[in-house]
């Protein structure tokens, strides 16, 4: 079984999500006393967010691609980003590692043309929403066209990721206004949503909605998952 690397901490909420897809993926796959090999470097998200808001994104690649070169030489053998919006800094850290980082906006492309949807809800961070490092990836690798909700709407989701989800809290409140916010586009032809945040699934789930939903935490863990254990299957 191949070693995973995880940069988690963007934060623990999902990052502790990540670590039972991965066992729960692996028993499921070999038998139940079989769990993932795996080794995991969180950061401190406040650190980590500050940067963000100030646009400090030359020193955030600096950063992950320190931990990612670290994970390399303890012995992970592929990594991952436990986060949708630090994926601004996968072509930083792949110039500088060896190993395969599992990129989670192509993982998403996979699942999405699976499904066989060409026009998707992306929500996430007002990052992840807003610049094109995401969207550029799907509609250019796999012919997919990406909306985002109003601006107005973006500030709700955003938040919410930031001052609730990212803290463990989860509000009824918020779920109907991200539900809305879902309704409005299926109304407007999207066939499917993304949770382009990976703290969105612990608020929202396929069956909140009308429409498929690509659960980005559970299919990134589930492509790693694969990936660990090719050889022995």
């Amino acid at each position: 079984m191949k070693k995973i690397g995880l940069i988690g901490g963007i934060t623990w909420q999902s990052t502790q999500l990540y670590y039972q897809y991965l066992n729960e993926g692996v028993a499921k796959a070999l038998g139940e006393n079989h769990s993932c090999r795996c080794l995991i470097e969180s950061v401190d998200f406040a650190d980590i967010s500050t940067k963000q808001a100030n646009d400090q994104w030359d020193v955030l690649n600096g950063d992950l691609t320190e931990i990612s070169v670290r994970l390399e030489q303890a012995g992970a053998e592929v990594l991952l980003i436990c986060a949708n919006t630090m994926h601004l800094c996968a072509d930083a850290i792949k110039e500088k590692i060896s190993i395969p980082l599992l990129h989670i906006a192509e993982v998403c492309g996979e699942a999405i043309t699976k499904k066989g949807s060409k026009k998707v809800l992306l929500l996430g961070t007002k990052y992840t929403m807003e610049l094109d490092f995401y969207k550029d990836i799907l509609k250019n690798q796999y012919g997919i066209e990406v909306v985002v909700p109003s601006g107005e709407d973006r500030k709700v989701v955003h938040n919410v990721i930031y001052t609730e989800l990212a803290k463990g809290i989860i509000s009824e409140k918020s779920k109907k206004q991200y539900l809305e916010i879902i309704k409005k586009s299926e109304a407007e032809g999207v066939e499917a949503v993304i949770l382009g945040c990976t703290e969105i699934p612990l608020l929202i789930q396929q069956e909140d909605c009308g429409i498929p939903v690509i659960d980005t935490t559970a299919i990134h863990a589930k492509a790693a998952v694969e990936f660990a254990i090719s050889e022995l299957i």
